[in-house]
């Protein structure tokens, strides 16, 4: 158990690398609306709320699989020498820390 302590796991996720998956979902929520809306003025408007239904519960999962294995495939174990890494949690130099709009 005390390997653990000679392993850094680091993130290295930014927005840009979902960017494209989130657009395309979007699209395909703006184009199952457009045909909801499409089939809101036929006689069976039931058929407008299926469609919005059935494409969004088809949809998810497929987003949810990009998302993960965005996420994983981003995610580094790097070794570590703990005699010759500082103890402090500091951020790295090019990096500015995420601050709150006011």
């Amino acid at each position: 158990m005390n390997n653990i302590q000679k392993y850094k796991v680091r993130c290295t996720l930014s927005f840009g690398d979902i960017y494209g998956q989130i657009i395309i979902w979007l699209i395909v929520i703006f184009l199952s609306l457009a045909s909801a809306l499409a089939l809101m003025g036929t006689s069976r408007p039931i058929y407008a709320i299926t469609t919005v239904g059935l494409i969004l519960v088809l949809s998810l999962p497929f987003l949810l699989f990009a998302f993960v294995t965005t996420l994983l495939n981003h995610i580094e174990f790097t070794s570590v020498d703990p005699a010759a890494e500082p103890t402090t949690n500091t951020p790295p130099p090019n990096r500015r820390p995420a601050q709150a709009a006011s």
